[in-house]
Formats: C-alpha cells, sequence, structure tokens
C-alpha cells in the first residue's frame, strides 16, 4: 500500500538517523516544503569534528542523564543540522515541515520557531514539555505519527 506523507517522510527521517554518530540517540530529520525535500540532518559532531563513535560519548563519561545539559555533548540534534543544512545550501525554511524521528527538545524548539517552520511532525516521545509549550505557543502545528497512521 502506498504510504501517505506523513508516514513517507517519517520513514525517511528514520533512515537519515542510520547516519547518526550518537552512541545513545539515533535521530534523523527532513525538512518539507510542497512535498519536496529541502534538507536532511542527523545528530552528530559538526563537520570535522571527531564523532562520538570515535572518541566516546561526552555526556557518559560525566554522568550526565539524558534530556539534561544538552550543551555537554560533542553532538548538533538531528533538527538542527537540517535547518544549517538548509542554510548552508541557501534554502529557505519558511513555511516548511519538519519530520522528525523524535519530538524536539526546547532548542531546537526555539530554532524551529525562528526557522518559520509551521508543523512538525514526529515519531517518538521525547519528554520536554517546554519545547511542546513553546512550539505550540508560537502556532506551530505538533503531531505525535505512530506506525500504521495512527496520529496523536
Amino acid at each position: 500500500m502506498r504510504p501517505g506523507w506523513d508516514e513517507y517522510f517519517l520513514q525517511l527521517a528514520r533512515l537519515v538517523a542510520s547516519r547518526s554518530t550518537c552512541l545513545r540517540r539515533q535521530v534523523g530529520a527532513v525538512l518539507v516544503k510542497k512535498e519536496r525535500i529541502i534538507a536532511t540532518g542527523y545528530n552528530g559532531a559538526p563537520r570535522g569534528i571527531r564523532h562520538c563513535l570515535e572518541v566516546g560519548c561526552l555526556r557518559d563519561s560525566m554522568g550526565i542523564p539524558s534530556g539534561h545539559r544538552y550543551e555537554l555533548c560533542r553532538g548538533v540534534h538531528a533538527e538542527q543540522n537540517a535547518i544549517i543544512n538548509a542554510a548552508y545550501y541557501g534554502v529557505a525554511t519558511e513555511g516548511a515541515v519538519l519530520y522528525c524521528t523524535n519530538q524536539p527538545c526546547i532548542i531546537c524548539a526555539r530554532m524551529i520557531v525562528n526557522a518559520g517552520i509551521v508543523k512538525v511532525v514526529y515519531g517518538e516521545e521525547f519528554e520536554d514539555e517546554l519545547a511542546r509549550e513553546f512550539l505550540r505557543e508560537a502556532g506551530i502545528e505538533l503531531v505525535l505519527y505512530k506506525a500504521g497512521g495512527e496520529k496523536i
């Protein structure tokens, strides 16, 4: 059966996540305008910086639990990388939809708001209520999409 757009782009985000170099969580993101991909991103170290796969996880070595102290990480989040990649290649993100394997964190939510993204469709929860509040306050549609087409 032919997948709908949300399912299709979330499947692509999962494939993009397979490029992740994070030892804790593999996340992928796909930015879309008018059903066309404008950029992708996965979580990993910035260009020219050694990846966690090579040097280990800084957050693990410091005993930092998931969801805390985001700034103490070698990696750039998938959502950030998708927005950065669009900017790097001169592609406007205003009016785009972001498909992501996981709900964005508060840092990514702020970037999503300022990038002019109008909708975020994600496949798995990430406990960051502040991020959800920011996205809703900015008028960005937030959709949890489970496999099989169930929208929550």
